[in-house]
């Protein structure tokens, strides 16, 4: 056996036939979750570590033991290695797993605990820094002959030399953060204006996500699709790959949707994608899990994206069609263990898809969305439904840290299997609290086009170019909610009469009632019996069976024999309904009821022309105007930084600034007056 390169916990641990007996997790929210259950399953003890703000959280109830790191931004707490590097002494935890984001990528930090005796379980320093340098691993994936995007590999000092390179290179670029991930620190530019801008942005949130802000540029691949190889290295020159992923479903440069395997690649691109993928992690020692992203063009050529050195958000897609671990096989190789796995074990089974849960509001252009969670209850989990989430109903959903609340994995024997589980999983899983991304998910899981596999990275620019809007329901989606309104509503009744003990309930009879759905009238009537009611809709009678009771707000049902599911919630008048995109307000009253609805105006929104509010919960990061000052609509007025994303306000039209109520660093709620105008 070969021990060269390896360090003396780790020859321990092979010759003791040890695995590590306690790990820390330098992490958070869900991964922290998922490594702590990897842990159980390996009888390993787990210490997790915590900002004042997550000290109530899942995975500090799951942990064996839990260290305090400080205050809740992360650069005085998770991005803090000397804290936690003595919390994993404290505790004798003799390896740490970073998860992915905050110092997973790290080579100080990998560094650092080498010189402590501490596992980094992880991949080496060598693989991180060439690797985990967007610039460094363009020019070392073109040495090794993999193919790469052309662009400029130098560092980038100032935006007139952005708009320059930009225009040496051609038109559209992409303008990117050397140490970025997760979409941080990235635009897209058309053109001068933009590539201007664009490089200021990116590297502003570079420097405030990753404390590095060198810039690079490349060409922008028109039509791309993002497909990815999963690949597993071990300490004795052992590397495979675990198939692709596709992620081209992505907003803001962040992957929403991703499945495996990829609906577009044949058998010969996906091999010569492996080959090249297992050639990049082998030329740089790759030890551990690790993931080569491509750009794909609708001709299936594909260029060398970068290399993540850590474990993907997306990894359960490929955890689910290989039966592999991942979590469990980083321990095992970061202990020194040789993979047991050859390439030839590696097949695929079925297709798996993930959808990520994000605490924002798909209706207001997915800003961050933060509070309470009053109410979260996600989908039964089984052989065909995942959940890997890091909360539950009660807890606080901060401004400090990205905004995702969970990921959402399906599985099937083919890809219209994977999506029917995923729809229904998705109609099923109640948020109260905070808005969620379901609607929106909804929504493009829903969509032919989504379900044809026709993708590209700009699929949702395309799709929705002005926005989510919500779904307008079509003729199905119309019988469900009318359905299942009508249905409360009668259920309602009937209890009611029953409590007040006055009349005794009569037998079931038809009943002539109006739905509203917003104000789109709806005649129904109903007959009740054991286990559901007939409803009459459109002249024709339909079958309802559901076990509904009012606590519940997810309804569930069979109407006329299909599954459906969809969530509400009560308001002053009528029920709030939500299901695949469709977001309404349901009214259930007599003809005579409908017809005085339809006379009531509709109520006018507040006049707020001549102000600009904040569209989410934030801090201020910088005022570009003063008061006094005329601005010309989209000229930039400030910039609020939320869930470590900067989001620029501009002004919606032309204007003197009369007033300015914030300054930089002050906290600002969503819809927060900012700006007035005269």
């Amino acid at each position: 056996m070969v021990y060269a390169g390896l360090r003396l916990t780790q020859i321990f641990y092979i010759l003791a036939g040890l695995m590590f007996t306690k790990i820390l997790i330098a992490n958070r929210g869900e991964i922290a979750v998922r490594i702590i259950r990897a842990c159980k399953k390996l009888r390993i003890a787990s210490v997790a570590v915590y900002s004042e703000v997550d000290v109530n959280s899942l995975a500090v109830e799951l942990a064996d033991e839990a260290v305090s790191i400080g205050p809740a931004p992360a650069a005085q707490s998770y991005l803090d290695m000397e804290k936690i590097i003595a919390a994993a002494k404290s505790t004798g935890a003799e390896a740490i797993h970073p998860g992915f984001g905050f110092l997973s990528e790290n080579a100080a930090f990998a560094r650092r605990l080498d010189e402590e005796g501490i596992t980094f379980i992880g991949p080496n320093t060598k693989a991180i820094e060439i690797m985990g340098d967007k610039i460094a691993s363009k020019k070392f994936a073109a040495k090794a002959k993999v193919n790469t995007v052309p662009g400029h590999m130098g560092l980038i000092e100032n935006p007139d030399e952005a708009v320059k390179i930009a225009k040496e290179v051609g038109f559209p670029v992409m303008i990117k953060a050397s140490a970025g991930g997760g979409g941080k620190g990235m635009r897209i530019a058309t053109n001068e204006d933009e590539a201007r801008e664009g490089f200021t942005s990116a590297r502003n949130e570079a420097r405030t996500a990753f404390g590095d802000e060198r810039i690079f540029i490349e060409r922008f691949i028109t039509d791309p699709r993002h497909i990815e190889i999963q690949v597993l290295g071990d300490k004795h020159g052992n590397v495979i790959h675990l198939n692709e992923r596709e992620c081209s479903i992505q907003r803001r440069n962040q992957k929403i949707i991703e499945e495996a395997p990829s609906p577009f690649l044949d058998e010969e691109t996906r091999a010569a994608m492996g080959a090249q993928a297992v050639a990049l992690a082998a030329a740089v020692d790759y030890d551990s899990a690790g993931t080569v992203e491509f750009i794909v063009d609708k001709n299936r050529n594909f260029f060398f994206l970068e290399m993540n050195t850590r474990l993907q958000v997306e990894h359960p897609v490929s955890e689910m069609i290989t039966g592999v671990d991942l979590v469990e096989q980083m321990l095992r190789v970061a202990a020194g263990e040789k993979l047991a796995l050859k390439q030839n074990d590696i097949g695929i089974n079925g297709w798996a898809l993930e959808t990520r849960i994000y605490a924002e509001d798909p209706y207001r252009n997915f800003l961050p969305s933060i509070g309470r969670l009053s109410r979260y209850a996600p989908p039964k989990q089984s052989d065909a439904v995942r959940l890997d989430s890091g909360v539950r109903a009660g807890d606080e959903i901060s401004m400090f840290y990205d905004p995702m609340l969970a990921k959402l994995i399906t599985h099937a024997h083919d890809r219209k299997g994977a999506i029917k589980v995923m729809q229904a999983a998705l109609d099923g899983f109640d948020i109260a609290g905070v808005q969620s991304n379901i609607p929106f998910l909804g929504a493009v899981i829903a969509q032919d086009r989504f379900q044809s596999g026709n993708l590209t990275t700009a699929y949702i620019d395309e799709e929705f170019a002005e926005g989510f809007h919500g779904v307008v329901p079509d003729a199905g989606a119309q019988r469900i909610l009318c359905a299942a309104a009508v249905y409360m509503s009668a259920i309602l009744r009937s209890r009611a009469m029953q409590i007040s003990d006055r009349i005794t309930p009569p037998e079931p009879v038809s009943h002539d009632w109006v739905v509203l759905l917003d104000r789109s009238q709806h005649p129904v009537q109903i007959r009740l019996h054991d286990g559901g009611a007939e409803i009459m809709l459109e002249g024709k009678w339909h079958d309802l069976l559901s076990d509904w009771n009012p606590t519940q707000h997810v309804f569930e049902g069979k109407l006329d024999g299909t599954p459906f599911a969809l969530t509400l919630d009560d308001e002053t008048e009528g029920t709030l309904l939500r299901y695949r995109g469709v977001q309404l307000r349901a009214i259930v009253c007599s003809p005579r009821g409908a017809e005085l609805h339809a006379l009531l105006p509709e109520k006018m929104s507040a006049d707020t022309s001549n102000d600009i509010l904040s569209p989410m919960p934030g801090r201020v990061v910088l005022v570009e105007i003063k008061e006094g000052q005329e601005v010309k609509a989209g000229e930039p007025v400030m910039v609020v930084e939320a869930m470590k994303m900067e989001n620029i306000i501009r002004a919606e039209h032309d204007g003197l600034i009369s007033k300015i109520y914030v300054e930089a660093g002050n906290n600002v709620a969503a819809d927060e007056v900012l700006v007035s105008f005269a």
